[in-house]
């Protein structure tokens, strides 16, 4: 297989990076990949012990300019590792990820051009399993990761010649693609949700994704990022991080994350639309402000007087409510009705496939 670049962002991830980047160099099918470490933040001597083992694991890692006073976020650590790469090909990890043996090559064996490869996830059982992963107990925390046990795991699985079509880290593709035709991650999902994002993107670029089921990783399931409740300091950090990027997810899409259980992205048409409320209150402002771009072709009103949580649920449904409806060119600037809310459909431009290569929303947000 052709020499890959792993691309792993850190942030106060030293725990994480003790096993993960050992399982790379042990299980990797090839032993120079390059491994580069981007530390966003450092406050348990993450930059001390890279430093120290640079040279075993032949490590590249870089740090945050600004460390201890601004955050890259997630999306532009992984942009800026992929920039540093020397190879043709890269492969997005995390840092509580434990590589299984010879998941890089089983990647490989799938990747093409215009594919996306990710490798499936093995995870304690924690969370629901709608059939894109595999629930397996081998350890919590790093410090109690069943090696032996997980390899052995590992190695009963890598004749299995399941794939299926979904995405999730880790993934790879080729870096040429990545920059010319998505250019990046959008930076307005500053720590969550950017890969929601760039996934939608993928799709509408017209990319296949490939999940092969003998490229296992095992995954401790957001303990980098902070999605576990059991690290209580971290999670409350990410709460925030991810209610802020799901509202700047919202503003972009029009629609929430949307996915098939097994992880295939789900890109609902983005109208252009605004709203006008009358009677307006501080709480139903803030509440449908993020579901409109400031865009002309759909107008909606609303009054504050009539408002209720079922029309809060249309506004939340009308990109799937107009996607669904059957609009003649006579139609156009005429006026409807979804439960309190009024309609004018000036047009039903869409602007989705504008989002595929990264740049500003093209229309002015409210």
């Amino acid at each position: 297989m052709e020499k890959i670049t792993f691309c792993i962002p850190s942030k106060s991830n030293l725990r994480y990076l003790k096993t993960c980047i050992p399982s790379i160099r042990k299980n990797a099918y090839r032993d120079d990949h390059e491994i580069i470490v981007f530390v966003d933040q450092d406050e348990d001597g993450t930059v001390k012990w890279l430093d120290e083992v640079k040279d075993q694991y032949n490590i590249q890692y870089y740090v945050n300019p600004k460390l201890g006073e601004e955050l890259f976020g997630i999306g532009m650590a992984y942009d800026f590792c992929v920039a540093k790469s020397n190879t043709d090909i890269f492969m997005i990890f995390h840092a509580d990820m434990m590589l299984g043996k010879h998941a890089d090559l089983k990647a490989y064996n799938h990747l093409k051009e215009k594919t996306v490869v990710c490798s499936t996830r093995v995870e304690p059982p924690l969370h629901p399993n709608a059939g894109e992963k595999i629930l397996l107990d081998f350890g919590m925390w790093p410090e109690e990761f069943k090696e032996e046990e997980f390899d052995k795991y590992v190695e009963s699985q890598l004749e299995e010649t399941k794939t299926t079509e979904g995405i999730f880290a880790p993934w790879m593709m080729y870096k040429k693609e990545f920059t010319e035709i998505l250019g990046g991650h959008d930076p307005k999902m500053h720590s969550c949700r950017e890969d929601s994002d760039i996934f939608n993107r993928m799709l509408l670029a017209e990319f296949n994704f490939i999940q092969p089921w003998n490229s296992l990783v095992y995954h401790l399931t957001g303990r980098g990022a902070g999605s576990f409740g059991g690290d209580e300091k971290r999670h409350e950090q990410w709460k925030k991080d991810m209610d802020k990027s799901t509202l700047e997810f919202i503003r972009k899409w029009g629609t929430g994350v949307k996915h098939t259980p097994l992880m295939k992205p789900i890109v609902t048409p983005v109208y252009k639309r605004s709203y006008i409320l009358k009677n307006p209150t501080p709480q139903i402002e803030q509440a449908v402000e993020p579901w409109f771009n400031g865009g002309d072709g759909i107008i909606v009103e609303i009054d504050g007087n009539t408002f209720t949580n079922e029309d809060y649920i249309y506004i939340q449904q009308l990109s799937d409510i107009l996607a669904e409806s059957i609009f003649l060119e006579e139609d156009m600037g005429a006026k409807f009705e979804v439960g309190n809310l009024k309609l004018t459909v000036n047009n039903i431009e869409t602007i989705e496939k504008d989002f595929i290569k990264w740049k500003n929303t093209p229309i002015k947000q409210n």
